[in-house]
């Protein structure tokens, strides 16, 4: 496979998507998506070329969220689990539907998650998760194994402020703990996507090599931030990533 070198500038827009997304915890998917769907790439190609830097990004970033401590191994590993059947259907729907009544109600629900992140922010955290969250985040998680594949964005978008309003966990332990979720969704999406014959390998690759660098940059940096600085940053992503789906919906 030889690297096309007008494509090269694919390595920046990686490591730009990884080191905010390692650090909200939502996947660089949130910027990857869009500047590819501007420019003219297909759906198909965006999605699982946007999957192959999430699952990079998300190995780098939850190798240094490992060594801070900051990972709920239980949580993510269930989670992203339950991810993975509906990452299949994600990848086998993407070429099938037109998402424009799918892609509003998804920004309805992020609007709504950015709502419940920010204004709500002085939610404390739980000592305890009740029996119908642990059962409603299965549900939720398979929801979002669809959004992740389907979208090529991850998950994280859903994940993020399901553990932060659903299971009550800090903001800090919420973002890293995703990264290990989407480990897993974003693995068995692009490997969905593959086998149906989506992937551009040279997207992807250059895509990869970006985000693997900027998981790492991201997770470091992420130190620094303060909790409600994350916060205003996953909410300022959320409703930017809302408002290009709306726009996309009705072909603005």
């Amino acid at each position: 496979m030889l690297i096309v070198f007008d494509i090269i500038w694919l390595i920046p827009l990686g490591f730009a998507a990884g080191v905010v997304g390692s650090i909200i915890g939502l996947g660089g998917g949130i910027i990857v998506v869009p500047v590819l769907t501007f420019l003219g790439v297909p759906h198909t190609i965006t999605a699982s070329s946007s999957l192959f830097a999430a699952f990079s990004n998300s190995i780098a970033a939850s190798a240094s969220y490992a060594k801070q401590k900051r990972v709920d191994y239980k949580i993510g590993l269930r989670l992203g689990l339950l991810s993975v059947p509906g990452t299949v259907i994600g990848a086998l729907i993407s070429a099938q539907v037109t998402p424009a009544f799918f892609k509003i109600t998804f920004g309805i629900i992020l609007i709504a998650s950015c709502y419940y992140l920010f204004i709500k922010r002085k939610i404390e955290p739980k000592s305890s998760v009740p029996k119908y969250m642990a059962v409603a985040s299965a549900a939720i998680s398979f929801f979002a194994g669809i959004l992740s594949s389907f979208f090529g964005i991850g998950g994280g978008i859903v994940f993020v402020p399901l553990m932060i309003i659903g299971l009550g966990m800090l903001v800090k332990n919420a973002t890293a703990t995703s990264q290990l979720i989407l480990i897993f969704s974003s693995l068995s999406g692009l490997v969905a996507h593959t086998l149906l014959g989506h992937s551009d390998f040279e997207y992807a690759l250059l895509l990869s090599i970006g985000a693997f660098g900027g998981g790492l940059l991201g997770a470091r940096l992420s130190v620094e931030l303060k909790e409600n600085s994350i916060r205003l940053l996953i909410c300022g992503v959320i409703v930017i990533a809302a408002i290009k789906l709306f726009l996309d919906a009705f072909n603005v």
